[in-house]
């Protein structure tokens, strides 16, 4: 029997329904501050880059270097401080996709486990290609130069961050997602033109992946009705006469799971 429009369809719980609301795209003060006065921060120190003296930025730039040389003088400073600035400008690629990951995995975890996804992926990728360099100083298979090599911004902290994501994602979401990032990531790093900051790329996009446990905890903590929504399992089909009888209706395994599928990349409807 075709499947029917009715009241039977359409009686889904209110609690249960999603909507496509793309603004939820975006950082707010309300709904993700962290993300939101992140972004502030990071808009105006690339103000100070675009219009400062050149002297000047070369300068603070230097100084929140997480560099060799720094990380053995005061590395939980620069560690922070070069999590300031955005190589390349608001514009970037990380940059952008600073706002749309961070949001949208805010809104699944909160600010606070963001925030430590984050900051996991800047410090540990950051130690990962730095020690090495300080190492080969040592050894004397690199300059004493490579001590001193410029390097902030916050493109480990978001891959790190893509990689959490993906996890909370629905299978066509994620891996697509993470096959276009990691192959961008992997073209990178076959064009040797900084090849310890593409490194640095992989190993934090490995690292949020190795956060899926967690960020999947952390997320069914927050929003409990939401369990299923990462793909491992279907989410609440549509209430109906039948399904509540403990019979699928063929309209709502064929109508609300695929939607509630593409609908789950927007984030949970309860907050704006």
């Amino acid at each position: 029997m075709p499947c029917q429009r009715g009241p039977a369809a359409a009686s889904a719980p209110a609690g249960r329904r999603r909507s496509l609301r793309p603004w939820r795209l975006l950082p707010t003060p309300t709904g993700t501050p962290f993300t939101f006065g992140y972004t502030a921060v990071l808009a105006l120190t690339a103000l100070v880059t675009d219009h400062a003296d050149p002297a000047l930025v070369h300068t603070l730039h230097q100084a929140s270097s997480t560099d060799v040389a720094h990380l053995v003088q005061t590395p939980v400073l620069v560690l922070l401080a070069s999590a300031l600035w955005i190589a390349g400008g608001m514009l970037s690629p990380f940059a952008i996709g600073f706002v749309f990951v961070l949001t949208a995995l805010e809104r699944r975890t909160g600010g606070a486990r963001t925030a430590c996804v984050f900051l996991l992926g800047h410090v540990l990728a950051t130690l990962a290609t730095e020690v090495p360099v300080g190492l080969g100083v040592l050894v004397g298979h690199l300059p004493d130069s490579s001590l001193h090599r410029l390097d902030y911004g916050v493109s480990f902290g978001v891959a790190a961050c893509v990689g959490a994501l993906a996890g909370l994602l629905t299978p066509w979401l994620r891996w697509p997602l993470l096959a276009v990032f990691g192959g961008m990531l992997v073209l990178d790093l076959l064009a040797f033109t900084d090849p310890m900051t593409s490194y640095g790329h992989l190993i934090s996009l490995g690292i949020g992946v190795a956060t899926w446990p967690a960020v999947r905890r952390w997320r069914a903590e927050r929003w409990p009705d939401d369990e299923g929504s990462s793909g491992d399992q279907l989410p609440p089909a549509a209430a109906s006469p039948r399904a509540s009888s403990g019979t699928p209706s063929r309209c709502s395994r064929a109508g609300s799971a695929p939607w509630s599928r593409f609908t789950s990349w927007y984030g949970s409807s309860r907050r704006s």
